[in-house]
């Protein structure tokens, strides 16, 4: 992979599904001032990403997070990065689901509550389960070809949106008296994740070392850019009080701005990439627990194979399982808030990386991020402050799924 495949990899790692339904979150906690959250998660998450440039830029081989935790700090400790690396990607599952579900019920309103959204929860899941289990060139297809919809889709919405953007509602950019920016930065936060998946299969890239860097900083920015115009579009299309409320903010908008035929059009182009991300989901997270097996990280049976297919189908079944349950039972904004503290522990064992890597490696890194160890030591404190930032509830449910991991760590083949 080239330096500019590696961009596009980047791209669709942080574009997935969150954005179709945090516009509303975002403007709900901040109002007409949530644009001003974006370009300040852009910021935070721009330390992350320089972190991730400069310990990339040490290794060739694939891994990722799950590489540089187990290389720099031991067995466990890298476990437990690529654990919360699992944790992350199963409640992005359950939280892109819950989205889903709420694009389709414009087109079936049976599916918003009781049976109806159960049925769905769970059929979903168990078809994309069946595909890959079948084979990872049928789940590879099925993703891949959705892969570029989300991103298209995104983009024309916030194109033909500026065209009808009433201007004057942003003379005044003031927040609600009761604004919350730690949880609505801690909220956003995952739109702008993802970028971490680029430098997975390092040793697949041409120059890993020299690519991986620019790759991460130019896909962010033009996610920023994207993520702005459609949030501005969402803001001066749609009544503030609707859009704070809606489940499908941006069909809502179309809707408003180009009649309901627009509406389903933008709610039916987020079903399909919705679908395309949750079949991407599938098809890599369950690797991760076959991963952690073959090295004996993990129980054995997560190693097991299909007889006749020789995909991984316990680790498929305990993935789409355990997004099943997730998705029928936890609420849209604790699911994002489970996910980003899941993503922070891979960050902050990134940015600790750093100095550690310096003073080690007699070489020194081929992409250098400026300044010393502000950065780092910068990235390190912002994903504390971000912990911070979360509800009890969140933080105990991480802390927990945490637990459970080193309790299937522990159990583990001796041998």
């Amino acid at each position: 992979m080239t330096r500019w495949d590696l961009t596009a990899l980047a791209l669709n790692g942080i574009i997935g599904s969150g954005i179709f339904g945090l516009s509303a979150t975002a403007a709900k906690l901040l109002g007409m001032a949530s644009p001003i959250a974006f370009v300040l998660v852009a910021m935070v998450v721009y330390t992350f990403v320089l972190c991730f440039a400069e310990v990339a830029s040490y290794f060739k081989d694939s891994g990722g997070p799950y590489l540089y935790g187990r290389t720099i700090f031991g067995s466990f400790v890298g476990f437990e990065v690529g654990w919360s690396v699992w944790l992350a990607r199963v409640s992005a599952f359950a939280t892109n689901s819950t989205i889903f579900v709420s694009y389709l019920a414009l087109f079936f309103p049976q599916v918003t509550s009781g049976i109806g959204r159960t049925a769905v929860l769970i059929l979903v899941p168990g078809i994309l389960a069946a595909i890959n289990i079948r084979g990872v060139s049928g789940g590879a297809k099925f993703g891949g070809v959705f892969a570029v919809i989300k991103v298209v889709a995104l983009v024309l919405f916030a194109a033909i949106g500026m065209a009808y953007v009433d201007w004057t509602r942003f003379s005044s950019m003031t927040p609600p008296v009761d604004a919350n920016w730690g949880v609505a930065i801690l909220a956003l936060i995952y739109t702008f994740t993802g970028f971490e998946y680029a430098v997975i299969p390092a040793a697949e890239a041409k120059d890993p070392q020299r690519d991986l860097g620019w790759a991460l900083i130019l896909a962010l920015g033009i996610c920023t850019v994207i993520y702005l115009g459609v949030q501005i579009v969402a803001l001066g299309t749609l009544p503030l009080a609707e859009l704070t409320q809606s489940a499908r903010p941006l069909a809502d908008a179309g809707r408003s701005f180009l009649g309901p035929v627009a509406g389903a059009a933008v709610a039916l182009l987020a079903c399909v990439s919705i679908i395309g991300n949750l079949s991407a989901l599938v098809l890599v997270s369950p690797r991760l627990t076959l991963a952690f097996a073959e090295r004996r990280d993990f129980p054995a049976i997560f190693a097991r194979l299909h007889p006749q297919y020789g995909t991984p189908v316990v680790s498929i079944l305990f993935f789409t399982a355990i997004g099943s349950v997730l998705a029928i039972y936890g609420t849209f904004q604790w699911l994002v808030i489970v996910s980003v503290l899941s993503r922070l522990a891979n960050y902050i064992v990134t940015c600790a990386a750093v100095p550690i890597m310096r003073r080690k490696s007699a070489e020194g890194p081929k992409f250098r991020i400026p300044l010393g160890f502000v950065i780092p030591g910068a990235g390190i404190v912002l994903c504390i402050w971000l912990f911070a930032q979360a509800p009890a509830d969140s933080k105990i449910a991480f802390v927990g799924a945490s637990v459970v991991g080193g309790l299937l760590y522990l159990a583990r083949p001796k041998n």
